[in-house]
């Protein structure tokens, strides 16, 4: 793994305008578990709700969501979640690394429509999407840090 290999405890975050998705994930499982979605105003999060899950889950490393386009170019989210990103790191001096966060909110609704199936009842709201899409990235980066091994 990389720098922040030794890390147990990661947060994920999926950047989004309205909604930030948040989850917890463990190094040494390679699982992730959702935690309530952050509210934003124009991409702009609590910057305080934000610094409470810090003080809660002590993560070793953040993970950050960062758009493409299918074929690799850039969308106006990009620039926005890069500087989300680069303002967790500034705010909290933990290691922030960056996943491609493309097909994550396609594949986290899958899991979560698969989670219906099996017996949950309920409509898939947009910010179980959201926290389900934080999932996915931290545990894409998790795999990666695997395989790399």
């Amino acid at each position: 793994m990389t720098e922040g290999r030794g890390a147990t405890t990661l947060l994920g975050f999926d950047y989004g305008l309205r909604r930030i998705g948040v989850a917890v994930g463990q190094a040494l499982t390679g699982t992730a578990s959702p935690l309530p979605a952050l509210v934003a105003r124009d991409g702009v999060p609590d910057w305080n709700v934000i610094a409470q899950l810090i003080e809660e889950w002590q993560p070793g490393v953040i993970i950050a969501g960062v758009p493409y386009n299918m074929d690799d170019t850039r969308q106006e989210m990009t620039g926005r979640a890069e500087r989300f990103s680069r303002q967790l790191h500034g705010r909290f001096n933990i290691p922030v690394y960056i996943v491609d966060e493309r097909l994550s909110s396609h594949e986290a609704e899958d899991r979560l429509r698969t989670a219906r199936q099996q017996g949950r009842r309920g409509r898939i709201a947009k910010h179980e999407i959201d926290s389900a899409a934080a999932c996915v990235l931290l545990e894409t980066w998790l795999n990666a840090q695997r395989k790399s091994e």
